[in-house]
């Protein structure tokens, strides 16, 4: 059964800042709300890893101060929000969800959590990562599986799940997460919110523990696109140039089938929201494919790439203390250890490569619209499900249709697009980098959210 809603559960970035604005509330009133709703719902989520009370309300009465002497640092300022917990924020524990960290409290904030400090952004607490952001489920953790507000008993996603679910459960109405492979969007789809991943290296990655250094990608989960994009413009080190009022935009359906064989009431639902999206009376305005082969080369590639990166980062805590990671975790760093030198250079020219490939689908189309996951939510612990009467493998079924967007370093956006059995599935739309006035033109198409209940 889905949990009780929190006090953020349909309301804006842009909602807040004017109730703020117009002395309806303030921002101590908005941390307590978000506090409260913590201490009731997250029991049951185990979204939050660390709450920081006290440094967030008094954070808060300095926004308020600040708000009522004339300050005004932005629409961000005075509201609470998330960082996933591989992010460092300056004394607050970070445990990258591993007992190797046990006990760890950096000294210094992590480059975006300066910059959200900047925005006057409210920094709560820290959000559950599936151990060392390696991997899409969010169920492995030393500190707990995040669980999906729809239903507790499925899967968040991963590896931003804890973000994802406190978002989705009303919680707060923003937060932070990473994405190497689809670690915002996954749980963003999964849990019913928005999600977007930017163009590599769009916003910085200083401070923050590194899975797949290439791969690596900041991004923000929120309610609505919007929020997303007010978020990504503090973020951004160009601070996040996204003009409005671009008009027309060419959307092209990209058939998933070739990438993944999902579920079909997953690729109809989300078909039909792009035709939304698109303008199109059925289906969206065009169809492209992506050839089997480059299919097959942008997953050896993201493979490739990650497993070297990650078994680089771990080298040393895989030698000297393996019994401190998670069991799953641990074989798969070992499997990622053993892959040659060689596959990873021949991945990095690949890479080049396939972005020219790729990218020839946008000489056409300005974004591309496709499912973000083709499965809903699986069961917490699930490696196979059940689908259109056959099994499919969990891990690759989550990471199949967002992964490609890593490799290629484009701008990705998931928004919510419909139920199916009662649980939220997204559409994912991308773009090319310098393209993300049309990525979010196209998502104001996509209708509102669906909640819990």
């Amino acid at each position: 059964m889905p949990i009780p809603q929190g006090p953020f559960t349909g309301r804006t970035v842009t909602d807040l800042a004017r109730e703020l604005r117009d002395r309806k509330t303030t921002s101590v009133d908005l941390v307590e709300q978000a506090l409260g709703a913590v201490a009731v719902l997250d029991p049951a989520l185990n979204a939050f890893v660390t709450v920081d009370a006290g440094g967030a309300l008094a954070a808060a009465r300095r926004a308020d101060e600040e708000l009522s002497g004339g300050g005004d640092r932005g629409p961000l300022h005075g509201v609470p929000v998330a960082v996933k917990d591989l992010i460092m924020v300056a004394g607050v524990p970070a445990t990258m969800g591993s007992r190797h960290f046990a006990g760890y409290i950096p000294d210094t904030d992590a480059a975006c959590v300066t910059r959200l400090r900047e925005a006057g952004a409210i920094i709560v607490g820290k959000t559950t990562t599936h151990e060392f952001a390696y991997g899409p489920t969010g169920d492995r953790s030393a500190t707990g599986a995040s669980r999906n507000p729809w239903d507790p008993a499925r899967m968040s996603g991963g590896s931003s799940g804890g973000s994802g679910a406190a978002v989705a459960a009303g919680m707060v109405p923003l937060a932070i997460g990473t994405d190497t492979g689809g670690s915002v969007r996954i749980p963003a789809a999964l849990c019913g919110i928005a999600g977007f991943k930017p163009a590599y290296d769009a916003i910085p990655a200083d401070g923050v523990f590194p899975l797949s250094a290439t791969l690596d990608h900041v991004g923000v989960l929120a309610g609505t696109p919007d929020d997303c994009l007010i978020a990504y413009r503090h973020l951004a080190r160009d601070g996040g140039a996204v003009k409005e009022g671009t008009g027309p935009v060419r959307v092209a359906w990209l058939d998933p089938g070739v990438v993944f064989d999902g579920d079909p009431r997953v690729t109809r639902t989300v078909r039909a929201v792009a035709a939304s999206v698109s303008g199109a009376a059925s289906g969206a305005a065009d169809e492209v494919r992506l050839a089997e082969e480059v299919v097959a080369e942008l997953r050896e590639t993201y493979l490739a790439i990650q497993s070297c990166e990650t078994a680089a980062v771990h080298a040393e805590r895989l030698e000297r203390a393996p019994e401190l990671f998670d069991d799953e975790v641990l074989e798969r760093l070992r499997v990622a250890a053993e892959l040659p030198g060689w596959r990873y250079v021949r991945a990095l020219e690949a890479r080049r490569r396939l972005a020219e490939t790729v990218g020839a689908l946008f000489e056409r189309h300005d974004v591309l619209a496709l499912p973000s996951v083709p499965i809903v939510a699986p069961p917490v612990g699930a490696r196979e499900v059940e689908v259109d009467g056959r099994a499919v493998a969990v891990r690759p079924a989550l990471l199949a249709l967002t992964s490609p967007w890593n490799v290629l370093g484009f701008p990705a956006l998931t928004v919510p697009a419909g139920t199916v059995d009662g649980l939220p599935v997204g559409l994912q739309l991308v773009c090319r980098p310098g393209d993300e006035p049309l990525l979010f033109e196209a998502a104001a198409r996509a209708g509102s959210a669906p909640t819990p209940g």
